[in-house]
């Protein structure tokens, strides 16, 4: 769904264009309980309250917004005066939390264009690290980052306003950014994974004089901090449009700067198979996003690096490094990499390696090794990856399937099946050498004959 609205220019600007309630489809039974609570005495006391942001953009597609956002002159300190289940968070941008239940409303005040000396702005090499410079609603729409993220919802007469021509664009289904787009991506070089990511969400093209800088200045995300990066990764692909969100990397060439191993081997001798198991690990988790069911960054990130990890492992056992050296040497080696573009937490680094290292003992198809891996702590996690791994290969697929019914027999009748069963040959894990017969010598005359050492001596 589209904003119904009448044609004409866009403003300039600054300048806002005043929609009435009459002509847009934004409608206070959309908004949250607590967004108009705190939305209608925020107005009560005589302050300017407006809802902004992605709310307003999502209301006017007809789509449901996660999180409810409010504009307004009051300061975070006034803010605070008026709600006592409020706390104040941030040193980038200074910002009011008003908790309702499980419901957080983040309040901003409208931010500034120029600074006279009494706010807070700091610049480091053009990139902005922190902006308390508070000003008008009309300088407010222009700091933001696209056009269809400054339209504003008053609740004083239930119009939404718009100073950027941000309704056009969402007629359009374009993403613009407001201002210069290469002093903006130096500004917040993490804008441009923004877009490829609003992109992505929304179905939206990213308009040609947005894109074009991407080329030149991606190189800027490797000075973006990995944890920052981090945390936008998992908006990237864990908000419930990870493979729209993936193609848009893609597409626009920023996949090589947040996941160059993964970019490398999307380029290389096994792409299409490894494709395919990226996509499903993203077009799954999507689908359990939706659903409201858990997803966990380690089977995301184990999925986006396996060929990496599984290409240096293979070569490293090549050139005679033993098997399961190989795996762990291999994962550190590929994570080492990744973390310094995008910080992994230790929590689920761990995760990844075991998932990893579970792969090749999965062929491992005697009594005992089964039984012990199916009491592993991880296995659900890695018997899920083995079945996305089914594609690869027939034998893959084969070996999945034996996984899949070994769950659903009783111990007993699992232990009758795997009586006498051979081991398999495992990827990546070499067999174990076959123990040799001891022998014993004989004595020679001589050393029977020997008298023993005397007790207590050397």
């Amino acid at each position: 769904m589209t904003p119904n609205i009448d044609d004409g220019p866009a403003p300039e600007q600054g300048a806002f264009r005043v929609i009435p309630r009459s002509q847009h489809s934004l409608s206070r039974k959309s908004i949250s309980t607590g967004a108009l609570r705190v939305l209608y005495r925020l107005h009560e006391a005589g302050f300017r309250a407006c809802l902004v942001g992605g709310a307003v953009r999502d209301l006017l597609l007809g789509n449901r917004p996660k999180d409810f956002d409010v504009a307004t002159n009051a300061t975070p300190e006034q803010v605070r005066t008026l709600f006592r289940n409020c706390r104040l968070i941030g040193r980038r941008f200074r910002l009011a939390h008003v908790v309702f239940g499980r419901e957080i409303v983040e309040v901003a005040t409208f931010r500034g264009s120029s600074d006279d000396g009494s706010g807070d702005r700091h610049l480091v090499d053009g990139r902005l690290v922190r902006d308390n410079v508070y000003g008008t609603i009309e300088e407010d729409a222009v700091r933001r980052d696209f056009t269809v993220n400054a339209l504003y919802y008053d609740i004083a007469d239930f119009c939404v306003l718009d100073a950027i021509g941000g309704m056009e664009d969402l007629q359009r289904r374009e993403l613009r950014l407001i201002g210069d787009p290469q002093q903006r991506y130096r500004e917040d070089p993490v804008r441009m994974l923004r877009a490829a990511r609003l992109a992505g969400k929304l179905g939206f093209s990213i308009e040609a004089a947005t894109a074009a800088p991407f080329a030149a200045l991606g190189s800027l995300l490797d000075e973006a901090s990995p944890a920052r990066l981090f945390d936008e990764s998992l908006k990237l692909f864990l908000g419930g449009y990870g493979l729209a969100s993936f193609h848009a990397l893609e597409r626009y060439g920023l996949l090589d700067r947040v996941f160059p191993a993964t970019a490398r081997a999307l380029r290389g001798e096994h792409a299409a198979l490894f494709r395919v198991l990226v996509e499903q690990t993203l077009r799954n988790t999507d689908e359990r996003v939706r659903a409201d069911k858990p997803v966990t960054p380690a089977f995301l990130f184990a999925a986006l690096l396996w060929e990496p990890v599984r290409a240096q492992t293979r070569a490293a056992i090549e050139a005679g490094t033993e098997p399961l050296a190989a795996w762990a040497q291999a994962s550190a080696r590929v994570l080492g990499e990744q973390s310094r573009h995008v910080a992994i937490p230790r929590r689920f680094t761990l995760a990844i390696e075991e998932i990893w290292e579970m792969q090749p003992r999965f062929l491992q198809r005697t009594r005992k090794r089964v039984f012990r891996l199916l009491e592993h702590p991880r296995f659900r996690a890695a018997y899920d990856f083995l079945v996305m791994r089914g594609a690869e290969s027939p034998e893959i697929a084969e070996l999945a399937a034996w996984w899949t019914q070994a769950q659903a027999l009783s111990h007993e009748e699992l232990s009758q099946q795997l009586a006498g069963a051979p081991a398999a040959a495992s990827e990546g894990v070499a067999k174990a050498p076959a123990k040799r017969k001891r022998t014993r010598r004989r004595r020679k005359a001589k050393a029977a004959s020997a008298a023993p050492v005397a007790e207590g001596g050397e």
